[in-house]
This record gives structure tokens, sequence and C-alpha cells, in this order.
């Protein structure tokens, strides 16, 4: 499951990310696409972007001298998470796809437990109604989030800054602050599955409040669940599925789907199963 969800977040990643020249001239493309937003987390400015980061234009619009609402940035993400919710965190998310495959280096500690995990959950929804919306509507003219916090950012200005050595000599302490937070996000990923997304993504967050209401979902069967914990124990966001498959934290990578002996856990788009797996010789897929 993980092979293929790869996959298609690369895809992703590529489609996003499609202006190569960028990447060798460390010019970012202005076209006529930048004014859409794409659904995951990858920065305006980095140099194969040739799309808008929806986080990124909503502080835009909230952080303009003259106040304008966000109609066309809020429309596009509440259109985003009611058709997927937190699926675009395990399919087209640039920077989840990072995190993934830093998840994959080997170590001898690996996802371990600790008491301040679901607290620190909350930090996340901070950081959505704080530096997105609030600290953008009181100074205007300061994306705070991108400008303070966003590794997806930062590492785009570290790209650029290799494709033009004029941009490198143009970054100071504020960039070294975010560079610092960058490599903290990198290591906690080989240690933490997606640390990021746990705790600090404002577009997670989002998306997450329309994990119960997506027209992409994942179903249980509770009368097919025997609670045997596997599903469980695949997850690596910290989500029992057999409990709560619609929790804000899931973002449907598809693992539990894969392991479940009984097929108790099903994809769904508006209410239809699209994928059943049946234990032993009777699993099978349905359209």
């Amino acid at each position: 499951m993980d092979r293929k969800r790869h996959g298609i977040q690369a895809a992703a990643a590529l489609i996003q990310n499609a202006n190569i020249k960028g990447f060798l001239t460390g010019r970012i493309y202005q076209g006529p696409a930048k004014n859409v937003c794409v659904p995951g987390l990858n920065c305006y400015s980095c140099p194969g972007a040739v799309g808008a980061c929806p986080i990124g234009s909503l502080q835009s619009f909230l952080g303009a001298r003259t106040f304008r609402f966000p109609y066309y940035v809020l429309g596009l993400m509440i259109f985003f998470g009611a058709l997927l919710g937190r699926l675009i965190c395990g399919f087209l998310c640039p920077f989840g796809l990072l995190q993934d495959l830093l998840d994959k280096i080997n170590i001898t500690v690996k996802h371990p437990k600790f008491k301040w995990d679901k607290p620190l959950r909350y930090l996340k929804y901070a950081v959505l109604l704080v530096m997105v919306v609030v600290l953008p509507l009181t100074v205007k003219l300061t994306p705070f989030f991108c400008k303070y916090l966003c590794p997806a950012g930062t590492l785009s200005g570290v790209l650029l800054a290799l494709a033009d050595s004029s941009v490198g000599a143009l970054l100071g302490s504020r960039f070294a602050f975010k560079a610092a937070i960058l490599a903290l996000v990198i290591i906690s990923a080989v240690i933490i599955f997606r640390p990021f997304c746990k705790y600090l993504c404002p577009l997670g967050a989002f998306y997450g409040l329309f994990n119960r209401v997506s027209v992409v979902r994942i179903g249980l069967d509770r009368d097919l669940c025997t609670g045997c914990g596997a599903c469980s124990a695949a997850c690596g966001m910290g989500v029992d599925p057999s409990r709560d498959p619609d929790s804000c934290e899931c973002i449907r990578c598809g693992r539990c789907t894969a392991v479940c002996p009984e097929g108790a856990l099903e994809w769904k788009a508006a209410g239809r199963t699209v994928k059943m797996s049946r234990s032993g010789s009777d699993r099978r897929n349905e359209i």
C-alpha cells in the first residue's frame, strides 16, 4: 500500500512543481497557473511551483492593506476538504512525501510514545487560528506562518539559494531561525512519523475538520471487526480505526485497510464501497 501511495505522492509533487527550469535558474514561475491554489502545502516561492499554497494565499487575503474576504481561497479549501478530507495529506502533499521518506530511515529508536503526544496535537489548531488568521488580520502585510514557521517555505528558500547565489546573499538571521525549525522537523521525522503533520501543520488541521463528512472516507463494518488491533498497530498517526475511522488525525494513508484480516475497513466514496477486502481466499475487490 505504501509503495503505491508513494508513487501517487511523487506524481503529485512533480505536477505541483512542474517548473523544472526554476530549479536550475532560481527563477520563480509567475504565470497564470499561480493564481490557482494546489491542495497540499507547496510553497509559492518554490522554484518549481506552478500553483499557489492555500495557506499562503489565505494569509495574503487576510493581511492585505484593504481587507478582502477570501471567498475564492476559503471556498477552494472547503471544497478540497469536503471532497477528500486529510486524504490530501496522505496522498497529495509534497511535504508529507518528504516526511514519509525520512521515516524510511532505519534507526534503533522508532516511533516512541511520549506523554505530550496528545496535548501537542492541538498545537496545529493554534497555529491555524493564531498564525494564519488572527495575526495576519492584526498586522497587515505579514504572513506570519510563512515568514516565521513554515518548513516547506524554508526548504524552498534553500532550493532557490542553491540555484541562484544572489538569493543566498540575502538570507539573514530570520532565515537561520527557520532553518533551525526545518532541521528539527527533519530530524524528528526520522524518529516520529510525520511530526509536522501531527503537531504543526495548519492545513492538516483545517482538512481534518472535514474527515467525518468528506466524500472519500474509510468506512468501518463493525459486524466484521473482531477488535484484533492490527489496524491500530499499523497506523503511524496514532489512530485506532476500529474505534474512530473518521478521526481528525487520520491522513487516509490506507495502511489500516491493507492489514485488516477481516476486510472490516473499506474505502468509500459518497457512501459507496470502492474497495473491499475479505480475509483468506475470499479477499476480493469490488466497485
